[in-house]
């Protein structure tokens, strides 16, 4: 029996003092001691089960019922062989037994305006956040139903590190954009659970507050790096930075966030049919 009190002392690294000793609920359980997997047998996955969790993805709220947003499965061999090498850092992308890729979409309803006779006139910047989110809800969707069906599943944002070479391959038309794909399968192991920052620095009262910041983050450093400390070989950037004495969580993604990440991807947008206005 896990209570919800275990759940989320496992989720936060330490004793929060929040929850009860209740057994936790079928669903709340699952969310709380949701793992990162990355490993997968070499299983198939009875497409029955992927039409029901691709059924999961569109149950995601969606702003207006406008539903911008469109999934690419990607089965065929040939493009997976191409999409690999544009994703370096995610090791062998055509083996994974399931990939898929969550595109945010405003050409559907432009074409819809079409078939109408009124024309769209709301390609700008709130439309593109509109659509972006309602891919990334329809993605939380998939991977929470993948995982209550017994397998393991994980977001690729990688997927954006080279957007004009995914695009063509994926053969996508101007107004759709990859937001991230998901590798899914049957687990190879169990994974692992990440802590994630404690309440008090995510959950604002009323107002924003985060005059307690730089303690809360020394904390939390502190207490993944107790459960799992980052190897000097994993260090990142150190051409830059050096090697860290103490390498944590604020080290590690102010490094990451210390060189720029995909700068051309605002003038793929707007090349590609997004005016972002």
């Amino acid at each position: 029996m896990a209570t919800t009190k275990q759940l989320l002392n496992a989720r936060y690294g330490k004793d929060t003092g929040i929850g009860d000793d209740k057994e936790a609920n079928e669903q709340v359980k699952a969310l709380l001691a949701r793992r990162s997997i990355r490993s997968f047998k070499d299983k198939n996955i009875p497409d029955a089960l992927i039409e029901v969790l691709l059924a999961c993805a569109q149950s995601a709220p969606t702003k207006s019922n406008l539903q911008q947003y469109s999934i690419v499965l990607v089965r065929d061999q040939n493009i997976r062989q191409k999409l690999a090498p544009w994703c370096p850092r995610t090791n062998n992308l055509e083996d994974k037994p399931l990939l898929i890729v969550f595109c945010a979409d405003i050409r559907r309803n432009q074409r819809v305006g079409e078939f109408r006779k009124i024309q769209n006139v709301n390609n700008n910047l709130d439309t593109f956040l509109n659509a972006t989110v309602d891919a990334a809800l329809a993605l939380g969707y998939f991977i929470t139903a993948a995982e209550a069906s017994g397998l393991g599943a994980a977001p690729l944002s990688s997927l954006r590190d080279n957007i004009h070479a995914v695009s063509t391959i994926l053969g996508l038309p101007p107004g759709v954009f990859p937001v991230a794909g998901v590798m899914a399968g049957w687990p190879m192991n169990n994974g692992y659970i990440n802590q994630r920052l404690p309440q008090s620095v995510v959950i604002h009262q009323n107002q924003y507050d985060d005059s307690n910041l730089e303690k809360e983050i020394k904390e939390y450093d502190q207490t993944r790096h107790a459960i799992f400390p980052i190897a000097e070989e994993r260090q990142t950037r150190t051409d830059l930075w050096g090697i860290a004495e103490f390498y944590n969580w604020s080290e590690h993604i102010s490094r990451q966030l210390g060189k720029p990440e995909r700068p051309e991807f605002k003038a793929f947008l707007k090349s590609h049919g997004f005016d972002l206005g």
